[in-house]
C-alpha cells in the first residue's frame, strides 16, 4: 500500500474497471435503442443534442444565409455591426483556445507514458506519424503546383497599374514583413522545436515548443505512481469537463463567428483574378481532400473514406467556423475517439498533426504566389517553382495553427522568387480570412484521416490503464447514429 493512501492501488483499479464495465453496458443498451430508431427520430434526437454536428451545420447554414442576404442587399453596413455581432463568437473562441495548451501538454505526456510501456510500437507510431505528415504535405504541394501551372495561371490576367499601387499603410505592413529573409523560414522551423524559455513558450503560445517540452517531460516521468503523473491526469479531467461544456456551445459560437465575418465580405469587389485565387485554392483542397487523401486512406484501412469523413463532421465544421486548428483541437480529439481510434494514438497523432500537418496551407502558398506574379505579368520558371515548393513545405510547418498566420510567410516566399509585393497583396489580405477557413477544414480533416491510418498501421490497442485514463472523457464521444464509437476493452 502506498504511503498516505487509504486504498490499495489494485482495489482502486478494480473499482474503476467495474465502473467502466457498467458504463459500457449502459452504452450498449443505448446503442440497441438507437438502432431501432427511424431516420426522422434519429434526426430529431441529433437536432436536440447540444453541440451535435447537425446543430453546428444548421447554425452555420443560417449564419451564411443571413450574412449573404445582408451583404447583397445593404450597401453600407455600419462598421460597429460585425464587431458587436462577433463578441459571442469571440468569447467562445477565446475560451476554446484557452484549453489548447493544457490539452496538448496532458495529452502528450499521457501518450508518451503509454508508448513507453510499448517501446517497439511507440517508436513505430512516432516514425509513421511524422513520415505520413511530411509525405502528405509534399503531395499537397506537388499537385497544387501542377494545377497552378496547367490551369490557374492561364486564367489569371495582368491588372492595370492603378490596381498595383500600394497604399501608404499597406506599404508599411509589406516593408515590415519583407524584413524576413527566405532562410529565416528554415531558422524559424528549427528554433520552434526548442524553447529558450519554457515559461515564455507557454505565455507566447509557442505550441510546437510546448509539445516538444511535454514529450520530454513524459519521457522523464517514472512509473505510474508518480505524483506528477496523477496531477496531469487530474488536469486532463478538469480540461475535459470544460471542453464538454464548450462543445455544447459550439453552434452558438460558430453562428456568430461566421455571421460577423460575412458582414465584411464585399461581393462586388471579387473580380476575375480574385475569383481564380479563391476557386483555385478551394479546388486544390477539394482534390486533396476528396481524391488523394481518400486513396491513401483506403489503401491503408480498406474503409470507405467518405462516410468516415461525414461522420467526422463536428471537427471540420468547427474548423471552418473558427479558422484555427488549435482552437478546434479539443473537438478533433473528441471526433477521433468517436471513430474508434485508441486513446494512445489519438493523444499523440492529433496534437502533432494540429501543429505540423498543414496540407491546406501547403496547397495555398503556390496559388497565392502565382497570383501575385500573374497580376504583374510575371511567369515563374521551373527553378522558381522548385524554390516555391521547398519554401512552401517549410512554411506550412512553420505556420502557427492560428487564423491567417500564412500572410507573413506569403511575403517571404514571394521575395524569395523576386516577385514585387504590390497593391494586389492588399486584396490577398482582404480575402485571406475566407480562404483560411477552407485551409483549416482541410488540415483538420487530414488529421482525422491520419489518426485512423495510424491505428491500422501500428496495430496499437488501448490497454486497461489507458481505458481507465480515458474514462472521464467518455461523455465526449460523439453519437451520430453509428455503432463504431464504443470504447475498446
Amino acid at each position: 500500500m502506498k504511503e498516505g493512501s487509504d486504498t490499495p492501488p489494485d482495489n482502486e483499479q478494480q473499482r474503476e474497471l467495474s465502473s467502466l464495465d457498467s458504463t459500457i453496458e449502459h452504452t450498449e443498451a443505448d446503442q440497441d435503442v438507437k438502432r431501432n430508431e427511424t431516420f426522422s427520430q434519429r434526426l430529431w434526437r441529433n437536432l436536440k443534442t447540444p453541440g451535435s454536428a447537425l446543430q453546428i451545420v444548421v447554425a452555420a447554414a443560417i449564419a451564411i444565409a443571413i450574412g449573404m442576404a445582408v451583404t447583397s442587399t445593404v450597401s453600407d453596413i455600419p462598421e460597429a455591426a460585425p464587431v458587436l455581432l462577433g463578441i459571442p463568437g469571440d468569447w467562445w473562441l477565446r475560451a476554446l483556445r484557452a484549453t489548447v495548451l493544457p490539452l496538448i501538454i496532458t495529452a502528450m505526456i499521457l501518450a508518451v507514458q503509454n508508448l513507453k510501456n510499448m517501446a517497439k510500437e511507440g517508436a513505430k507510431l512516432a516514425k509513421w506519424t511524422v513520415g505520413y505528415y511530411v509525405l502528405t504535405t509534399i503531395v499537397a504541394i506537388i499537385h497544387s503546383l501542377i494545377m497552378v501551372d496547367l490551369v490557374w495561371r492561364r486564367l489569371m490576367v495582368e491588372v492595370g497599374s492603378d490596381s498595383l499601387n500600394v497604399d501608404e499603410d499597406d506599404q508599411d505592413t509589406i516593408d515590415e514583413r519583407s524584413q524576413n529573409a527566405p532562410h529565416d523560414i528554415v531558422v524559424q522551423v528549427f528554433q520552434s522545436f526548442i524553447p529558450s524559455n519554457v515559461v515564455g513558450a507557454l505565455a507566447e503560445d509557442s505550441l510546437l515548443a510546448v509539445l516538444v517540452s511535454a514529450i520530454v517531460v513524459g519521457c522523464l516521468i517514472r512509473g505510474p505512481d508518480s505524483s506528477l503523473l496523477r496531477a496531469v491526469k487530474e488536469v486532463e479531467r478538469i480540461i475535459t469537463v470544460i471542453i464538454t461544456f464548450l462543445i455544447k456551445l459550439a453552434p452558438v459560437g460558430v453562428f456568430f463567428l461566421i455571421l460577423s465575418n460575412l458582414m465584411t465580405l464585399q461581393i462586388e469587389d471579387i473580380g476575375r483574378n480574385l475569383g481564380v485565387l479563391i476557386g483555385g485554392s478551394i479546388a486544390g483542397m477539394v482534390i486533396h481532400l476528396f481524391i488523394l487523401i481518400p486513396i491513401i486512406f483506403f489503401a491503408f484501412t480498406r474503409i470507405n473514406p467518405y462516410p468516415f469523413w461525414l461522420k467526422s463532421s463536428p471537427a471540420w465544421i468547427t474548423a471552418w467556423g473558427t479558422a484555427s486548428s488549435a482552437a478546434t483541437l479539443p473537438v478533433t480529439m473528441k471526433t477521433v475517439r468517436a471513430r474508434g481510434v485508441p486513446e494512445t494514438i489519438a493523444k499523440f497523432t492529433v496534437p502533432l498533426g494540429c501543429l505540423i500537418n498543414m496540407d491546406g496551407t501547403a496547397i495555398y502558398f503556390p496559388v497565392v504566389v502565382t497570383f501575385l506574379a500573374a497580376t504583374q505579368g510575371i511567369r515563374l520558371n521551373a527553378g522558381e517553382y522548385v524554390i516555391v515548393a521547398l519554401l512552401s513545405t517549410l512554411s506550412s510547418i512553420a505556420a502557427t495553427p492560428i487564423p491567417s498566420s500564412s500572410l507573413v510567410l506569403t511575403v517571404m516566399i514571394a521575395d524569395a522568387v523576386d516577385i514585387p509585393i504590390t497593391g494586389m497583396y492588399a486584396v490577398v489580405v482582404a480575402i485571406d480570412w475566407f480562404i483560411d477557413r477552407f485551409r483549416t477544414a482541410t488540415n483538420v480533416s487530414a488529421d482525422v484521416f491520419a489518426a485512423k491510418i495510424m491505428e491500422k498501421v501500428t496495430g496499437i490497442q488501448d490497454t486497461d490503464d489507458s481505458i481507465v485514463e480515458a474514462k472521464p472523457q467518455g461523455n465526449l464521444r460523439a453519437d451520430h447514429g453509428d455503432n463504431d464509437n464504443t470504447m475498446r476493452v
